[in-house]
């Protein structure tokens, strides 16, 4: 039971960070200038939009990272 649980919350967690990473601007512009993200790209620094996706990313990516080590464990 604890395994199907790991692993529901591992597959959310991936997709989850799939879109978040797509949603990052990077050098090129990425997909969040395809959806509109390009309007502030002329503001110096970082707007508080970009930290707070770099905050969930990143919460995401421990997540995954939590959810895959116990994987291994209870596998």
């Amino acid at each position: 039971m604890l395994t199907i649980i790991l692993v529901i919350i591992h597959v959310i967690v991936s997709l989850g960070l799939i879109v978040f990473v797509l949603l990052h601007s990077g050098k090129g512009g990425g997909l969040s200038d395809m959806l509109g993200g390009s309007v502030g790209a002329a503001a110096a620094g970082s707007t508080v939009a970009e930290r707070n996706l770099d905050r969930i990313t990143i919460f995401l990516a421990v997540i995954f990272a939590f959810t895959s080590v116990a994987l291994v464990i209870r596998l």
